[in-house]
């Protein structure tokens, strides 16, 4: 076996100590990134046709492998609507990553590789295109499109009775706002057990930022009609910013709001810490300062 196989295996094996050694120090934020990084890894080792240092053998365990970092990611984010996937659970992996060029025995967990399925790290989904989904395995999004940054979507068709809302997103404070690098936001509609309603839409890069403010001044179209959303429906606003030094993009804090917050005019919404609750249980304000995201509502109905 070739030394750089044994390298990549040792690298993997690294990673994963990482981010279950993160998982267990309760630095969540990291133990997502680490886990997501690695997974991608792991997946574009599966997924590539070129590569003849796994057998076909090793090459499915390394997919199930990654599945369960994905169901542990996704545990992490509160994102899991099924049973949770535990840190324990997972460290009963490191024997197999750490031996995988040996390893024969069956894998512990009843999961599957999820087939042509990208798992990218933090900020990557932005730059490369979705694969459809040929299964659905955990952690797997709604099949919506995939996005493009900068591509909001236009306004639906106008039905009778039934009312759109245009979200005009102003600008967002922060204390570090010009220390941010390609800032933008990304929206989603979500129910109470935090799946998505709607396409997720990404702003495109903030180009102002003022003292403690990022401006935008763009507007985002919801695309559903109000009256179409499930009770408890929210929509939830996700920072996002470039990080240099580890080379992806990030989520730097949140902000949501729920159906009795919309009405025509502007609104001031509080900012939360990372990671993102999409079911609302765990939440924490950003900051004690009296930082938020502006934005402005418009209704149109026929």
């Amino acid at each position: 076996m070739s030394d750089h196989v044994t390298k990549t295996v040792q690298k993997w094996h690294a990673s994963f100590k990482k981010g279950t050694d993160f998982d267990s120090w309760g630095q969540l934020v990291e133990a997502i990134d680490e886990y997501q990084i690695l997974a991608r890894q792991l997946q574009k080792e599966v997924q590539s046709s070129n590569s003849h240092d796994f057998t076909e053998e090793q090459k499915k365990t390394l997919g199930k492998f990654a599945t369960c970092l994905e169901m542990r990611s996704a545990a992490l984010q509160c994102t899991q609507s099924q049973e949770e996937f535990k840190l324990e659970d997972l460290k009963k992996l490191e024997p197999i990553i750490k031996n995988i060029l040996t390893y024969n025995k069956d894998f512990p967990f009843d999961v599957q590789p999820v087939p042509l399925r990208k798992i990218l790290a933090p900020g990557e989904e932005e730059n490369l295109e979705e694969e459809l989904d040929a299964g659905t395995g955990a952690g797997s999004t709604p099949p919506f499109p995939s996005r493009v940054p900068g591509t909001l979507l236009p306004r639906l068709p106008s039905e009778p009775g039934l009312t759109l809302l245009t979200l005009t997103i102003e600008k967002i404070g922060l204390k570090d706002a010009g220390q941010c690098i390609d800032p933008y936001i990304t929206l989603s509609v979500k129910d109470l057990n935090g799946i998505d309603l709607n396409p997720v839409q990404d702003t495109p890069v903030a180009t102002r930022k003022e003292d403690t403010y990022i401006h935008f001044s763009v507007d985002v179209e919801i695309q559903k009609h109000l009256e179409k959303l499930p009770k408890g429906a929210a929509i939830f606003f996700e920072f996002k910013h470039y990080k240099p030094k580890k080379r992806f993009t990030s989520t730097k804090c949140f902000a949501f709001m729920e159906m009795d917050e919309i009405k025509p005019g502007p609104i001031v919404i509080e900012l939360y810490k990372k990671p993102t609750d999409f079911k609302r249980k765990k939440l924490n304000l950003l900051t004690k300062k009296p930082l938020f995201l502006h934005l402005n509502q418009s209704l149109h109905k026929d």
